[in-house]
């Protein structure tokens, strides 16, 4: 490849993977790339990834995807967290949110003012201290109160979203062709890819390729031999099954994650429908016994047929090997426990964007991106666990195996400080802040037996006074937001179903 040529990109696969690496390719480098996308209609996609986290919004943002259009192409919904329910025991529900807890100093984080708090009964309830938590539980959103914008994802319909993306990629002139993959060329003496050969005759030549192919991991799997690193022994899961309902209610702000004696059931709600599926174990729930389950926690008519997925929870050894980057269920698979799904997409997208081998130490690169890509799957991997470490069931073998069962080390230490020390930090990733452990670690019930002496500076009088403004600036925030549905309704400019007018 010279330096004034553009680099040739073959996209294997659509989806939203493919589409979302093409689009953001095509409007970001694509004065410098030749970008061409291969996917077959006769290959379905996976396609009930849903929900996501704020990164994709902050994404949206850096690759000009106007949000009010993208809602209404993807029949999107705002979110502001995640309903967590039967987690810690039957019966049990709290809300881990997006936003950020009270006012932390540098020492010490707000958690440990609010322990210290409540141990002199001058604490509200946790929701008090965070806008995105309280106005979650209460149904309410707004993308800005008071000139401040607010910490939000998405519901969206993910075939949609492919759709759309497909769209705006083509109109920057990416290409897309219609055909199935059936073999690949490798250049003798390094091994790359060189070209990509169609079940019709046809041949792709390129000097990046792009593994979009999901689970299969098509290019980087079967042609270039890529191993993949098995977690199943952490995250035991290996079935899902989803179904889309009519909805019967208005859409609430956030997505449900229902646990079950075997694994848990989501429910996320979309403007005209409702995405539903479980997650379960096949040595615990047969496939039969897992689709009784969730058609019997429906509510609304069936809109499509159940879909069953397997999958093994893991990651391939490398993410990006030679001239091949695999991006999305291609590079690896966390159940979407906590949406980051397309999260991982999008990161994987960015980082791409940032280390492209146009020229230079291309191994480095790759180096550098594989480096990174492991750091924030094993921080998803590692907040995921600890939901299921952090239970008090022992009403199946599902439940009594993750109780009991031994953790990566970074986690059990993570988890060990925190109970001890009351001590907790955002991960490697800087995926999940502060905010996030503490919400999940307390909200399972492990709260911590000491925390940091600088709560106690102030006199339990100064220490209310504080607390108080914090939840009093929550609730005139929270006075000014409406009705989800109701800002839903005005800020798509398109009707809701009629449930929720």
């Amino acid at each position: 490849m010279q330096a004034n040529e553009k680099a040739r990109v073959i996209i294997a696969g659509g989806g939203t993977a493919g589409w979302l690496t093409a689009y953001s390719l095509g409007k970001r480098l694509g004065k410098l790339l030749d970008i061409t996308l291969v996917e077959s209609d006769l290959i379905g996609t996976v396609g009930v990834g849903e929900a996501t986290i704020p990164t994709m919004r902050v994404f949206h943002d850096l690759v000009e995807i106007n949000e009010p259009e993208f809602m209404r192409a993807t029949q999107a919904t705002f979110k502001l967290g995640i309903s967590l329910e039967n987690w810690a025991n039957i019966g049990d529900r709290y809300i881990h949110s997006f936003g950020v807890l009270g006012q932390s100093t540098w020492m010490a984080e707000f958690h440990e003012f609010w322990l210290e708090a409540r141990a002199r009964g001058v604490a509200g309830p946790l929701e008090d201290y965070c806008l995105e938590l309280k106005a979650a539980g209460r149904g309410k959103f707004a993308t800005e109160v008071n000139k401040n914008r607010l910490l939000y994802a998405y519901h969206l319909d993910a075939t949609a979203y492919a759709r759309y993306l497909r769209q705006q990629a083509e109109a920057l002139g990416v290409l897309r062709l219609e055909g199935r993959i059936g073999g690949a060329e490798l250049h003798a003496e390094s091994g790359d890819l060189t070209a990509l050969q169609l079940d019709d005759g046809r041949r792709l030549a390129g000097d990046v390729f792009i593994d979009c192919t999901g689970f299969r991991a098509l290019l980087l799997g079967e042609y270039l031999k890529v191993g993949f690193e098995d977690w199943s022994h952490w995250l035991a899961s290996d079935r899902a099954i989803a179904v889309q309902t009519e909805s019967t209610e208005p859409p609430v702000p956030y997505t449900r994650a229902i646990a079950h004696p075997a694994g848990w059931q989501w429910r996320i709600p979309l403007q005209g429908r409702t995405g539903n599926g479980i997650i379960y174990c096949s040595r615990y729930l047969s496939d039969d016994e897992a689709r009784h389950t969730l058609l019997n926690n429906l509510s609304g008519r069936m809109l499509t047929e159940p879909h069953l997925l397997r999958f093994t929870t893991g990651r391939r050894v490398k993410s990006w090997h030679r001239n091949c980057i695999a991006i999305g269920l291609s590079s690896g698979f966390l159940e979407p426990l906590e949406s980051t799904s397309i999260h991982l997409i999008v990161t994987a997208v960015a980082r791409l964007m940032r280390l492209f081998p146009f020229s230079g130490n291309k191994e480095l690169l790759a180096e550098e991106y594989n480096r990174l890509t492991n750091t924030e799957l094993e921080a998803v991997r590692d907040f995921v666990i600890m939901h299921y470490k952090l239970t008090q069931r022992n009403d199946s073998a599902f439940w009594n195996v993750y109780r009991t069962m031994a953790i990566p080390e970074a986690l059990a230490h993570r988890m060990a400080i925190f109970q001890k020390n009351g001590f907790t930090s955002s991960d490697a990733a800087g995926l999940f802040h502060v905010t996030s452990w503490v919400q999940v670690m307390m909200g399972q019930g492990l709260y911590p037996e000491q925390h940091h002496g600088a709560s106690r500076l102030l006199p339990p009088a100064a220490l209310k006074e504080q607390l108080d403004k914090i939840s009093g600036s929550v609730n005139m925030n929270l006075a000014r937001m409406p009705d989800h549905h109701e800002f839903l309704r005005k800020y798509c400019l398109s009707p809701l179903a009629k449930t929720a007018n």
